[in-house]
């Protein structure tokens, strides 16, 4: 199923949009007509829990009939359809499971944030925008007084925080292959495609630490290996947030992919949200760059401990 995430993902949409269609039809079932006292009138005869319902519609007129028998076909492609998607998303690997009570909390408590989430994340980018402008961004798309590529960077983080929040990716397994989808939404814009990995030396501001180029197989071995450890889940979190930023996977965008993964990771767990505060960005950096160079000491890990992580 690794390989084929991004398949999976499209046929999600696109059941998705079926089953958005099959709502929207006013009527669901076979029409039927019964005669009564010399009148006609119309009914939708359909089968629930095992037991054969019929619903009256109106009296009977051929349009509304003909309108009955339009639902009819057009339900009977769309589940047609949805069958087809079903077969086709099984034959991947991808099953449909409920999600845990305390993930599910999970979610509702980072939608309720995403804004604030966005915010601090911007800032951290050196974005320079205040909190209202941020918020106008994800609800408008657009604001005055801001650069047009500060604006995409915040549409981009939107785009990729729904992208985590929905909850069939937040129920597919942390892997590279959401990495690099992530990537690529927080780089939508900037490069032709933001989730392939990086092929051209890079080098950090702020720092003498110089990122090798990294290795495909090398960096799914050690994802996987992070993945695999017996952590407990924050500071797991913590841990492929921190390997990515300094592997610098992509040509940019590591910060923001990092902590976004990371985020997938701990909500999938039902273990809260990984952030860095506006209050804590400053600090946040010059511990950051200790650890690129091996300095820190384990200091990043333990102020990310108290500072970055909020529960619920």
């Amino acid at each position: 199923m690794n390989n084929n995430y991004e398949q999976i993902w499209e046929l999600l949409q696109q059941r998705a949009d079926f089953q958005a269609r099959l709502n929207l039809l006013p009527y669901d079932g076979a029409p039927e007509i019964k005669d009564r006292d010399g009148k006609k009138y119309l009914y939708i005869r359909k089968r629930l829990a095992g037991r054969l319902t019929s619903t009256y519609v109106g009296e009977y007129s051929d349009e509304l009939y003909q309108l009955l028998l339009r639902n009819v076909r057009e339900s009977r492609e769309l589940k047609k359809n949805m069958r087809r998607l079903d077969r086709e998303l099984a034959r991947l690997g991808y099953s449909d499971a409920e999600l845990a009570a305390r993930v599910q909390l999970n979610l509702d408590f980072a939608r309720a944030n995403m804004k604030s989430n966005i915010y601090d994340q911007a800032v951290l980018e050196g974005v320079a925008a205040t909190f209202p402008q941020t918020e106008d961004i994800i609800e408008n798309g657009e604001v005055s007084g801001m650069s047009p590529s500060d604006v995409q960077k915040i549409l981009n983080l939107k785009h990729a925080w729904e992208f985590i929040l929905d909850k069939d990716v937040i129920s597919y397994p942390a892997d590279y292959s959401i990495l690099c989808h992530i990537a690529r939404l927080v780089n939508e814009g900037f490069y032709w495609d933001g989730g392939r990995i990086r092929g051209v030396p890079v080098t950090i501001g702020g720092t003498s630490y110089v990122p090798p180029l990294p290795i495909e197989s090398v960096v799914k071995e050690k994802l996987e290996a992070l993945l695999q450890d017996t952590l407990p889940a924050a500071d797991k979190a913590i841990a492929l947030c921190l390997f990515c930023m300094k592997t610098q996977i992509f040509n940019d965008g590591n910060k923001r992919a990092a902590v976004i993964f990371a985020n997938h990771y701990l909500i999938s767990q039902g273990a809260g949200q990984l952030i860095i505060p506006e209050k804590e960005v400053s600090r946040f950096k010059k511990l950051l760059v200790a650890y690129y160079e091996g300095k820190d000491g384990g200091e990043i890990v333990d102020f990310m401990k108290r500072k970055c992580i909020k529960t619920f």
